[in-house]
C-alpha cells in the first residue's frame, strides 16, 4: 500500500515526505506542479529511493489523479496542496480560488470516485487527510482565548477566505458522501524547505545579505509558531488514530509577536554567524506600511490533539528557530537557487 502526498515539494509537503519515508515502510507517490514555491530540490534526496515516486502534476487533472490511485493501491491522500502566503492572495486571489478551492473539488471527486470502488476492507482503511490553516478562524483580540475547533470561521483574506471553502467542501463530502475524511488546522510553521517569502526565512536571507528586515506596521500581529517536524508528527498521528470526519488543530502554545520572533532572530544569528564589522543584525529592523486587512492575532487551542490522540510538539520556539537558522546557513546554495529577478522584484513591490 501506499500514501499520496499532494503539494509534496512545497514546505511542509516535502518535510512531511523526508520524515514519513523515515519512520515508515510505506511507499510514497508525490505529486506537485511544481510552481514558483515547489521545489524539487527538497526531495533531491529520495532521488534513488525506491519507494519514492514523483509525478509533477496538477490535483484539479482527475484523469491523472485516477490513474495514481488506482496504479500505486494507494491507501490514503495527504493533502498539501494549495497555494499559502497571504500577501500574494491580496494581488493574485484567482489563484487561490482555482488551487485551493477548485483543486480541492477536483481531488475529492477523484478520491470519492476510487474509495467507491473499493472493496470492503480497502475502503474502512483508506484516508483523506487535508491539511489547512488557523487562518480561517479569523483574528482574535489579546484577550480571546486561542481558537477551537468548535469555533466559527471568520476568514479575513482571499487565502483564508479559499482554505476555509476548502475546508467546507471536505466536511461536506464525508457528511454527504461519507468520504473518509480528516481536516488539520496548523499554526505558522517554521523550518527547513520554506521558500523566502514567508517572515523567517525572508529575514534569514536578508539579514545574511545585510538587507533590511521589512516587519508590517509595528510589528505587534501575534501568531503562533509551530516547528514543522513537529507538525508532520501529528499529521502522522492523525493519520494513524484520528477519528473520521473530525477536525484537529496542531499548534505550540507558542504566541510571538512578528518583532519579537525577529529580534530571537537576529540573536541567533549574532552567535551563530557574527558580522565581520562587528555589528548587530538588529540594526537591520525596519517597519514598513502594513498589508491590507492584517489580522492582529492567531492562536491554536490544540488540547483536543493532546488529550485525544496524546500528541505533544518537542520543539520550544527557540529550540525549533535555532534548529532552523543553522539549517539555512548549512544550505545557502538552496536558499539562493529560486531567488530570481521576478522574486526581488516581488520583494521589492510588497516591502518598498
Amino acid at each position: 500500500m501506499t500514501i499520496l502526498v499532494t503539494g509534496a515539494a512545497g514546505f511542509i509537503g516535502s518535510n512531511f515526505v523526508l520524515d514519513w519515508l523515515n519512520q515508515s515502510k510505506e511507499d510514497v507517490v508525490s505529486l506537485d506542479l511544481l510552481s514558483y514555491a515547489g521545489n524539487l530540490e527538497n526531495l533531491s534526496s529520495l532521488d534513488n529511493n525506491p519507494r519514492h515516486h514523483f509525478i509533477k502534476g496538477n490535483i484539479g487533472d482527475r484523469e491523472l489523479v485516477s490513474e495514481l490511485l488506482k496504479k500505486y493501491q494507494v491507501r490514503a491522500i495527504v493533502n498539501f496542496a494549495a497555494e499559502s502566503h497571504v500577501d500574494r492572495s491580496i494581488h493574485e486571489s484567482k489563484y487561490f480560488i482555482e488551487t485551493n478551492i477548485v483543486g480541492t473539488y477536483n481531488l475529492l471527486e477523484s478520491a470519492r470516485s476510487y474509495w467507491s470502488d473499493l472493496d470492503q476492507n480497502l475502503k474502512q482503511d483508506f484516508r483523506f487527510l487535508h491539511i489547512s490553516s488557523d487562518e480561517v478562524y479569523g483574528s482574535l483580540n489579546l484577550t480571546d482565548p486561542p481558537s477551537s475547533e468548535s469555533d466559527p470561521y471568520k476568514p479575513n483574506s482571499p487565502y483564508s477566505a479559499s482554505k476555509a471553502a476548502s475546508d467546507h467542501l471536505v466536511r461536506a463530502w464525508f457528511q454527504t458522501y461519507k468520504l473518509p475524511v480528516l481536516t488539520v488546522n496548523s499554526a505558522n510553521n517554521y523550518g527547513p524547505y520554506q521558500f523566502p517569502e514567508k517572515l523567517i526565512p525572508l529575514c534569514i536571507l536578508n539579514a545574511l545579505k545585510g538587507k533590511p528586515l521589512a516587519i508590517y506596521g509595528d510589528g505587534q500581529q501575534v501568531r503562533d509558531w509551530l516547528y514543522v517536524k513537529d507538525h508532520c508528527t501529528a499529521i502522522r498521528e492523525i493519520l494513524k488514530a484520528g477519528q473520521i470526519g473530525e477536525t484537529y488543530n496542531v499548534g505550540r502554545w507558542s504566541e510571538k509577536t512578528n518583532l519579537e520572533v525577529v529580534e530571537t532572530l537576529c540573536a541567533i544569528l549574532d552567535e551563530l554567524e557574527p558580522k565581520s564589522n562587528g555589528k548587530s543584525y538588529f540594526e537591520q529592523i525596519t517597519f514598513v506600511k502594513d498589508r491590507p486587512g492584517h489580522d492582529r492575532r492567531y492562536a491554536i487551542d490544540a488540547s483536543k490533539l493532546e488529550y485525544d490522540l496524546g500528541w505533544k510538539p518537542q520543539e520550544t520556539f527557540e529550540t525549533g528557530l535555532r534548529k532552523t537558522v543553522l539549517w539555512y546557513l548549512e544550505n545557502e546554495t538552496w536558499m539562493n537557487h529560486d531567488v530570481s529577478g521576478e522574486y526581488q522584484d516581488w520583494v521589492q513591490k510588497q516591502y518598498s
